[in-house]
């Protein structure tokens, strides 16, 4: 399983795949529907917000283990 940073990489290069532009982590965590502010404690933590990449990957009809494991 992949640690914060790794799933952090993932979900970048998803979101460039769709924008074909530089995605920041404002963008994930607008993606992600969190605030950037809550999704910068997230990521000082190392802790993952399961639950809301779950539902990310629902809603775009994405894998779950293509984000989760290698």
């Amino acid at each position: 399983m992949r640690d914060f940073h790794s799933i952090l990489k993932e979900l970048k290069f998803y979101l460039s795949k769709s924008k074909d532009v530089k995605v920041y982590d404002k963008d994930v965590a607008q993606a992600l529907g969190i605030t950037p502010m809550n999704f910068a404690t997230l990521k000082r933590r190392n802790s993952i917000p399961y639950e809301n990449i779950i539902q990310f990957c629902k809603k775009e009809n994405l894998c779950g283990s293509e984000i989760f494991f290698d």
